[in-house]
């Protein structure tokens, strides 16, 4: 991916399952970046790994963020009254 710049957020609400709309927005999001099936399947398991710890602790409210700068991806799952989430992978090569 070319040095480019990006922040893209949900904010999810009311403890509806978005299990399967997390998880193809996070492949889109993450090819269109330029990660590998490995890399990619591998971010996403994270990823719906703490949104199902966020709603099993009874968040209502989840805020999912992606940010791309300074040659790295970040990925931040927030709620109120826990810790966030977060992990943070090199963007791939162009």
């Amino acid at each position: 991916m070319p040095d480019q710049e990006f922040l893209f957020a949900l904010d999810l609400s009311g403890g509806a399952p978005f299990d399967r709309m997390l998880a193809e927005l996070t492949r889109c999001v993450l090819g269109h970046v330029g990660y590998q099936s490995s890399a990619i399947d591998a971010l996403a398991g994270q990823l719906g790994a703490a949104l199902r710890e966020c709603s099993a602790a009874g968040g209502h409210r989840c805020e999912v963020r992606f940010a791309a700068g300074a040659g790295a991806l970040e990925i931040v799952v927030a709620a109120e009254g826990r810790p966030d989430w977060r992990t943070t992978w090199p963007l791939p090569a162009s």
